[in-house]
């Protein structure tokens, strides 16, 4: 008797860990996806878009930018370019969202003199090249929360390395001869951020969407020491990205 029971004790545990080996996965599984939905607290993006510069009657006073415009001959919308970047969001509640983020922006662009060539009659040419790095802190307001669809606003605070520099052939007009050389400024601007968006997602723990972005900030030139026709460099401008996101 006692060993019939015994033997059903064991069949009784056997069953029970089958059971268990079955349900584990699955309780795994639904957890993983309950985790990956809007239940998401954390997400690593990836941008990938286009910053344009502020036009030349929307500049700072005293750019270097427009002062080179009485001599040189460019567009200051060629300045407009691609821009990539990425960022970090926690969530805080089921509205509010914090992120922390970088980019990379830099450009190219050149330019001849506008008036003045050399003595056989080809261009005096020169590139124009800025580069600006931001670094940003955001608070995001979802107001339909973390579902689904989620459009976004938000505001926060950048720190913006940049580097402007002039390489090429110049002209001394005091008796226009012309010299080979490299003039450079850089430093650090701090400036607001605003931004909106939407993004939808893309399976459990994907989302993509778009976003466009507005940044303001002025970079001093120093020109005592960088030779630069402005003490100014305007650093502001729109971006209009795609964004990917993975949440976990």
């Amino acid at each position: 008797m006692m060993t019939t029971t015994w033997v059903r004790g064991v069949r009784c545990a056997i069953g029970l860990l089958a059971v268990a080996a079955i349900l584990t996965p699955a309780a795994a599984q639904a957890q993983i996806r309950r985790v990956g939905s809007s239940e998401s607290k954390h997400a690593i993006g990836l941008s990938i878009g286009y910053f344009g510069v502020k036009g030349e009657d929307s500049r700072v006073s005293g750019d270097t930018i427009n002062a080179d415009l009485s001599s040189l001959a460019f567009d200051v919308k060629d300045f407009s370019g691609g821009t990539v970047g990425g960022e970090w969001l926690v969530g805080i509640g089921q509205f509010v969202e914090a992120g922390v983020g970088v980019g990379f922006y830099q450009r190219t662009v050149p330019s001849v003199y506008r008036d003045v060539v050399n003595v056989n009659e080809t261009e005096i040419e020169q590139d124009l090249k800025l580069r600006v790095i931001p670094m940003t802190a955001t608070i995001r307001f979802l107001p339909v929360g973390r579902g689904s669809v989620q459009p976004y606003v938000g505001a926060g605070i950048g720190a913006f390395n940049w580097r402007y520099s002039e390489t090429g052939e110049f002209v001394d007009f005091s008796d226009y001869s012309i010299f080979r050389a490299r003039y450079v400024a850089n430093g650090t601007a701090v400036g607001p951020v605003v931004l909106g968006g939407i993004r939808a997602p893309v399976g459990e723990v994907f989302m993509i969407g778009g976003e466009i972005r507005y940044q303001k900030a002025e970079g001093d030139t120093k020109p005592a020491t960088s030779e630069l026709l402005g003490d100014k460099i305007d650093l502001g401008g729109w971006t209009a990205s795609f964004t990917m996101h993975f949440r976990f």
